[in-house]
């Protein structure tokens, strides 16, 4: 009797990990990429093997959930809603990261996950130039 209730509550267990609908879409790539960032990240923080492993699952769930904002916001809007995201995965490190490693986060992660990098082009105006040189 022991062994088929054993038997059941594994299988329960099982059926309900298997529900987690940000976790269904495994990309490959998104895998990569969030290995990529956490060994970014454990250059700065020394993660251990525990910690580098939920570290690398979360930033893919949030690279999951980034990735449908691209392809359903444009523009501000779409900058507001990754930039609340990020606050979000910030707060959820709290609880993989110790206090002194979650500070550090806190300061290196705009360098290791910008939200967005804009491109400005500075144009020169040719009478500008000439002033400058006549002074």
């Amino acid at each position: 009797m022991k062994t088929l209730i054993y038997i059941l509550a594994l299988a329960f267990t099982i059926q309900l990990s298997a529900q987690d609908p940000i976790m269904q879409k495994d990309s490959e790539a998104l895998e990569s990429v969030a290995t990529s960032i956490t060994k970014k990240y454990d250059d700065q923080l020394g993660l251990d093997g525990k910690q580098f492993t939920l570290f690398q699952k979360k930033i893919e769930e949030f690279l999951i959930r980034e990735e449908k904002l691209h392809e359903i916001y444009t523009g501000k809007e779409k900058l507001d809603m990754i930039y609340n995201l990020r606050k979000a995965e910030t707060m959820e490190m709290r609880n993989i990261l110790t206090q002194p490693q979650f500070d550090l986060y806190r300061r290196i992660k705009p360098q290791i996950q910008p939200i967005a990098i804009t491109e400005t082009e500075t144009e020169v105006d040719d009478d500008s130039m000439e002033d400058d040189d006549n002074k």
